[in-house]
């Protein structure tokens, strides 16, 4: 904004008539000085006494007057120069300051995208340790066959224990997978170094109602990683225990819609696209689903209010919840 100070017209630059009042002024001495030559020319004795008198008043003043506007017209030149030096240092400070204003922002967001691709890539380094070690860990729970033994006409489907005499599989025989086991299973090993986790994850594996949710929600975690969705980025809405129980009885709506409690917009848009555009995905999306609500109906049966808070809070459940808001499930 333009200061009221610097836009004031000083005394010598007000205009009258079309001159400014220094003009004027200018006028009024040549007036004056041809009066006064032509009396001196033409005027009698008195007069021209009188001219003479101011004649000498004014080759006494005029010097001296003419002095002094050359000193004043050096100083204001001088201001000038002094001002137009201090308009160009300012301009150039604020050139300056403008064009580091313009790459702060770019710098900024550099910055924060190259943070959050190393965030990613940690992450997809970590996942991929604990998926390479729990592949491993399957695998050795059903070695192949020896490639000389002829196949087997009854040979047991996939995913199914060998059955022993009497119809009985060797699971009957195992101890019945704990609620710890089944949460911290559902909920992977942190790290490489998480042997609790690991040992969950196996004995999950052997129970085979929890081996076919362990890899479905594996499968989905994976797909859902090459979109750049984490669980652990994920902060859902927590609902309360006995909105989980109404809905593994089978209630559905408004009553139960805060289970949907990923809030995450570009997650939600992501995994839309995903089952819209990939049946792989959405094929896969739909039998975890179904895996997790039956598991989920069977749990809630016999767990405790702190236990199934656990369990809904594990990785699998959050994947869940990201799915069956997309699919509609709490709807």
């Amino acid at each position: 904004m333009t200061d009221h100070k610097d836009t004031e017209i000083s005394p010598s630059e007000r205009v009258f008539g079309g001159f400014s009042t220094m003009e004027w002024a200018v006028i009024g001495l040549a007036v004056l000085w041809a009066v006064i030559v032509g009396i001196f020319a033409l005027g009698g004795g008195g007069a021209r006494a009188v001219a003479e008198l101011i004649v000498v008043l004014l080759a006494a003043i005029v010097p001296v007057v003419l002095v002094w506007i050359t000193v004043m017209t050096r100083r204001a030149a001088r201001q000038l120069r002094d001002e137009a030096e201090r308009l160009g240092k300012a301009v150039d400070a604020l050139r300056q300051g403008y064009l580091a204003d313009r790459q702060k922002p770019n710098a900024a967001l550099e910055s924060s995208i190259e943070k959050r691709i190393n965030e990613i890539a940690r992450a997809a380094r970590q996942t991929e340790t604990v998926l390479a070690m729990f592949i491993t860990t399957r695998d050795t729970q059903t070695p192949a066959p020896p490639a000389s033994s002829p196949p087997q006409r009854n040979a047991p489907a996939d995913n199914e224990q060998p059955t022993l005499a009497l119809g009985t599989s060797s699971e009957d025989f195992l101890p019945p997978l704990s609620n710890a086991d089944l949460i911290r299973a559902l909920n992977f090993p942190e790290t490489s170094e998480d042997q609790a986790g690991f040992a969950a994850l196996r004995r999950a594996l052997k129970d085979r109602e929890a081996r076919q949710l362990v890899q479905a929600s594996q499968d989905i975690l994976t797909l859902l990683s090459q979109d750049g969705i984490y669980m652990d980025d994920l902060q859902p809405d927590r609902a309360r225990p006995e909105v989980w129980r109404r809905f593994a009885r089978g209630e559905r709506g408004k009553s139960i819609a805060a289970l949907g409690g990923i809030r995450d917009r570009s997650s939600l848009a992501l995994t839309a696209g995903r089952m819209r555009e990939d049946t792989i995905f959405r094929d896969a999306a739909h039998h975890f689903l179904r895996r997790f609500d039956k598991t989920l109906v069977a749990f809630e049966a016999q767990a405790t209010d702190p236990e199934l808070s656990e369990f809904v809070d594990t990785r699998t459940a959050r994947a869940f919840m990201i799915l069956g808001r997309v699919t509609g499930t709490f709807d």
